[in-house]
This record gives structure tokens, C-alpha cells and sequence, in this order.
């Protein structure tokens, strides 16, 4: 999954600056990217996809639901994003455009003050897509002032749990803190009927990163690579090479090793 809803979520603090390829400051940039390369699904907004996806009409779509900038701190007031649309007005585009758009997504941020409203519309979310025949992923990340660590990996596999209640398809955490045998916790939580994906992160080196994967997918059962920054930052010749890479991994069973070899180098 190449994420993209982070427009809105980090505004332009991962598209515009100093190691950041100037490709990436404008938006179809993504687009570019998922069109060229064996990303499994572009996850954004409706109002992006609206805007572009016409021209990119070969690739697949997550409708991220909700969002909300960063300017507001949580030591200010713990998190909170309500959706922007609705399952049926999703489905609705869908039939109108033609467009390929097998899945919805929500963040849920376990611990706000908030978590009973998001937990509710997302609990709503999950429902009404599924009957409509989509696939959900929940990003569910605790924050929140109540929240000590928000990388625990216990509190982490505690947020898998919350997806699987929910009833989601996958559940989208981040990357614990610790050894990598942490995520043997996380994986289990979420049983043989729902996928785990683990956020990306901050910015890895090319090598790291597609090793970081192959542990996680072949050593722990996560279910695939969901990343954001990883890959856009790069120029788009750059940052097909590196999803490629991602994909033979994810789909092929590559090595690491193998896959690293395809990166285009800058």
C-alpha cells in the first residue's frame, strides 16, 4: 500500500524540503508512482482521487476517510478525526467514475479522549463497506496524553486487538520500539483472519528498509508493506525502481539482497 493520505496528515513537511526530491512537491506525483509500479493500492483522500485519478485509471484505490493536519499538539487537546464522507457516498463515486476503489480505511486513535466517537465510526465504517463488498484497513495508532508510549509494542498488539473487534481486514500499526522479536506479539494478536501492516516510518535507507520488510513479511506474518515517505520522496524514476523492489519482496518472496539490486541509485 502506498500511502498517501499524509497530504493532510503531515501537510507539506514530507514533500518539500532538503533530501526530498523536487517530484514530490506536487500531488500526482503519487499517482505517478502507482501507475508506473506494482503498487497493490494508492490510499488518499476522495477529493485527490476526484482530481486525478481519471488520468490514472489503472490503479487501484483506498478512500481514506478521515484525516487531520498535525498543527494542533496533543499537549494541547488528545487527537481527534471524524470522517469526511460515508461508505455510500464512496460507492456512489465508485460506480460514477469506474474507477477501481476495492477499499476504505479509518484512523482510530486508541487512547484519545475521543476513542468512544472514532471507535463508534469506525465500528459504523467497517459494517456498511463490508456490506457493500469493500475491504477495510483501520489504522489504528495510540496517541493521546493518556498514552506513555505510543511504540509499546504491548500497547501495539493491544491496538491490533481493537482492530480485530472492530471486524477490519487489516490493522495498520506502528513499527514498535525494541528488538525486532517484538513483533511476534503484535502478529499473534491479530490471529489468522486479519492482516497486519506496519507504517513505514521515517525515511530508511534502501537497503534497511527492504530487509526491514522482508523480516517483517517472511520472519513475523505481517501481511504486506504499507509505505508513505519511503517511496515518494524520491524522483519518480527513483521512486518506481524502490516500490518495484518493495513489490518483489512482498509478492515474489525475494530476497532482500536480490531486491536492492533494482534500486536506482541517486
Amino acid at each position: 500500500m502506498l500511502a498517501g493520505d499524509q497530504r493532510v496528515e503531515h501537510l507539506n513537511d514530507d514533500f518539500f524540503g532538503p533530501g526530498i526530491s523536487k517530484d514530490d512537491a506536487s500531488p500526482e506525483h503519487l499517482f505517478q508512482i502507482a501507475a508506473s509500479s506494482r503498487v497493490g493500492v494508492l490510499a488518499t483522500q476522495l477529493g485527490m482521487i476526484a482530481r486525478f485519478a481519471e488520468s490514472y485509471n489503472r490503479v487501484s484505490y483506498l478512500v481514506k476517510l478521515n484525516s487531520k493536519s498535525n498543527l494542533l499538539p496533543e499537549t494541547t487537546q488528545d487527537p481527534y478525526s471524524g470522517a469526511w464522507f460515508d461508505v455510500r457516498q464512496v460507492v456512489q463515486f465508485a460506480k460514477q467514475s469506474k474507477l477501481n476503489i476495492p477499499a476504505v480505511g479509518y484512523t482510530v486513535y486508541l487512547g484519545s479522549s475521543f476513542e468512544t466517537a472514532m471507535l463508534r465510526e469506525a465500528a459504523q465504517i467497517v459494517w456498511q463497506a463490508h456490506q457493500a463488498g469493500l475491504i477495510v484497513v483501520l489504522w489504528v495508532y495510540p496517541r493521546g496524553q493518556a498514552v506513555v508510549d505510543k511504540y509499546d509494542p504491548h500497547l501495539i498488539a493491544g491496538a491490533v486487538n481493537v482492530g480485530t473487534a472492530l471486524g477490519a481486514d487489516f490493522v495498520k500499526v506502528n513499527r514498535p520500539s525494541g528488538v525486532p522479536e517484538a513483533l511476534t506479539e503484535i502478529i499473534a494478536a491479530a490471529g489468522k483472519r486479519t492482516g497486519v501492516l506496519f507504517a513505514g516510518g521515517k525515511t530508511m535507507d534502501e537497503k534497511d528498509l527492504l530487509s526491514s520488510i522482508y523480516s517483517q513479511v517472511y520472519r513475523f506474518g505481517a501481511s504486506g508493506a504499507a509505505l508513505g515517505r519511503n517511496i515518494h520522496e524520491y524522483s519518480l524514476r527513483e521512486a518506481i525502481a524502490l516500490a518495484n523492489a518493495v513489490a518483489s519482496i512482498v509478492y515474489d518472496g525475494q530476497s532482500p539482497e536480490a531486491a536492492v539490486r533494482t534500486v536506482v541509485r541517486k
